[in-house]
């Protein structure tokens, strides 16, 4: 069995303190974070709080690194309308439906008490999926309207501007295309 890290023990405050502390030093100066510890009541080597050190360090970049490629994601393809959303949700529904079915199809092997809690477990996270699913078109729908109304507007801008046919359709075209 492995023994739990004494870092884990600790008071929430003098965690939060302690991570704190190892961002605000750069994952450096373990010797001293020791001192400080132990100022404050706590007994834990240098070498523990480097393995924590690293490990919270690892966890941070990690959320980074993500965080950066989901800006770059955004950046690089917009979603005004949602459709990443759209289509996780399509999957997770497809997967939700497809055990539901197999429970369904094991029906005459398994004990129908046990299919009913398992049916019920997998009913509420579709009727939560359902509902953001109606929320994400409400959205969608809402998005296109705005969309429709600024070509719109635009046209009649461009048409009293004296814009050539051609140039107001391709200023329509490209508002449009937004939406997509």
């Amino acid at each position: 069995m492995v023994k739990r890290s004494k870092i884990a023990g600790l008071p929430a405050d003098v965690k939060t303190w302690l991570n704190a502390a190892l961002v605000d030093g750069n994952f450096s100066g373990y010797e001293e974070l020791e001192k400080l510890l132990a100022e404050k009541g706590f007994t834990i080597g240098k070498s523990s709080i480097h393995r924590y050190g690293q490990q919270l360090e690892n966890k941070l970049a990690a959320v980074r690194a993500s965080t950066e490629a989901a800006r770059a994601i955004a950046d690089a393809a917009p979603d005004d309308a949602d459709l990443r959303s759209a289509a996780a949700m399509s999957l997770v529904q497809t997967e939700i439906f497809n055990v539901m079915v197999a429970l369904q199809e094991a029906g005459e092997e398994s004990n129908p008490e046990d299919r009913l809690k398992l049916m019920a477990k997998a009913a509420k996270p579709l009727a939560e999926l359902s509902r953001a699913s109606v929320n994400q078109k409400k959205w969608e729908a809402e998005v296109n309207n705005k969309v429709k109304a600024a070509a719109d507007a635009a046209e009649r801008i461009a048409k009293k501007g004296g814009l050539s046919a051609t140039s107001v359709a391709e200023i329509r075209k490209s508002i449009l295309g937004i939406a997509t």
